[in-house]
């Protein structure tokens, strides 16, 4: 039997246990089983308001309808359509993200159409298979798919909302674990030098925000919601907002998609010089449609494989590691979140190591946007003395065995040139 305790208000409340729930845990990213309680209070403070409650709650238990008969008498005529819709809602008193719920709303419409308007009374294992089997093979929406079907990381997302959905809703007992997933393949992308990059976005409408994402690592959400009055203090700028486009439409956020997201960066002098030719607050008004489609036009004008406009804060990535920035410091440049490292981040954000690592990435970007040719790339017109230091700075541990390296490499050119 259930007991009572007294709150600070001097009533008494006494916990009765209803159902058990299988949820997804976000945080821990595993599923787990909450138990979910009634609460039955008494405003009496006597032992008289402790019995009541405990009576209330008593009574609850021994009438409740136990959880499988309850879930068949409630949810067994629903449909799955229905079911998501119950489950939308569920989610929307928790605030989830307007991004997530839209992609709920896609699935919903796009999704398993032979199974959305099944009764979820009617879905066992084998339909499940085939219908994520058939949904593997549905073409996509996206005219640059040009019929092909969706990606394998796509119907993981789908499988991703149906699931929960069963799980909170669904009256049978159903073994997930039986459930075969198609493979995701890593997409492969060739990323072009970052020098290519900012050659063909100098001067264009785009610069500034291709900047932000492929020196700074701000994705397209975080460009967008960026602003003079509350993204800039002083010399850095700050990821406090993203705007995200919901129904095609800007809906400004005041976080990141996580708390690791939320970094700052010191503004180099060349960006600092843009973001002062802006007109208004907003860094970038443009639409996220509007920026992705000149990005990639950009790219074909110059006779470029496109890469996306995400695919930049790869680029930046691919900087960090060949001007050999620790992981440390990389990982809290970029906002990417691990399991330890990025715990202890912030307790060193802005040590004079940290802003070394700074100095070195805007010098790497600096050296490319302010000349022709960069001294680090034109080896050719650098003194002997300045190219053991060029070694010295790049490979501090070995650099004497890759300039050892590197006149043999030019030992061997001048060779075959005689020849």
């Amino acid at each position: 039997m259930a007991t009572a305790k007294k709150l600070p208000s001097g009533s008494w409340r006494c916990l009765a246990y209803s159902h058990t729930e299988r949820i997804y845990d976000e945080k821990t990213q595993k599923w787990k089983n909450k138990r979910i309680y009634e609460s039955f209070t008494d405003d009496d403070p006597s032992p008289a308001g402790r019995k009541r409650a405990e009576l209330a709650a008593a009574q609850f238990q021994a009438s409740k309808t136990p959880d499988k008969i309850r879930k068949r008498q409630d949810y067994g005529k629903l449909t799955l359509s229905q079911a998501i819709d119950k489950y939308i809602e569920s989610r929307e008193n928790l605030n989830r993200s307007p991004t997530t719920l839209q992609d709920y709303r896609c699935i919903q419409k796009n999704a398993f159409p032979d199974l959305m308007d099944t009764p979820i009374k009617d879905i066992d294992i084998t339909i499940l298979q085939e219908a994520l089997s058939a949904e593997a093979r549905r073409p996509a929406n996206s005219p640059s798919k040009k019929g092909k079907p969706i990606s394998a990381k796509r119907v993981r997302n789908e499988w991703g909302l149906i699931r929960p959905v069963l799980n909170k809703y669904g009256v049978n007992d159903l073994d997930f674990e039986q459930i075969e997933l198609p493979t995701v393949t890593p997409r492969l992308v060739e990323l072009p030098p970052a020098k290519t990059v900012l050659n063909i976005i100098k001067g264009t409408d785009i610069e500034l925000p291709v900047l932000l994402a492929a020196w700074l690592s701000f994705s397209m959400s975080e460009v967008r919601g960026l602003t003079k009055s509350k993204s800039i203090s002083g010399n850095y700028i700050t990821i406090h907002e993203v705007v995200v486009d919901i129904n095609n439409k800007p809906v400004r956020k005041e976080l990141a998609k996580n708390p690791t997201r939320n970094r700052r960066l010191q503004i180099p002098p060349y960006i600092q010089n843009l973001i002062n030719q802006v007109d208004g607050d907003v860094l970038v008004p443009m639409s996220g449609r509007a920026l992705y489609h000149r990005w990639i036009k950009l790219q074909h004008d110059n006779g470029m494989s496109p890469i996306t406009f995400h695919d930049l804060r790869h680029l930046n990535a691919s900087v960090m590691a060949l001007l050999r920035i620790p992981d440390k410091y990389a990982q809290e440049r970029g906002g990417w979140k691990t399991d330890e490292v990025m715990k202890r981040i912030y307790t060193q954000t802005f040590s004079d190591e940290r802003v070394r690592v700074d100095n070195t990435i805007d010098n790497y970007f600096e050296s490319i946007v302010n000349s022709e040719k960069s001294s680090a790339d034109n080896k050719e017109n650098l003194s002997p003395e300045e190219l053991i230091k060029l070694f010295k700075e790049r490979n501090p541990d070995g650099w004497y065995k890759l300039l050892e390296n590197a006149m043999q490499h030019e030992m061997q050119h001048d060779t075959k040139k005689a020849r």
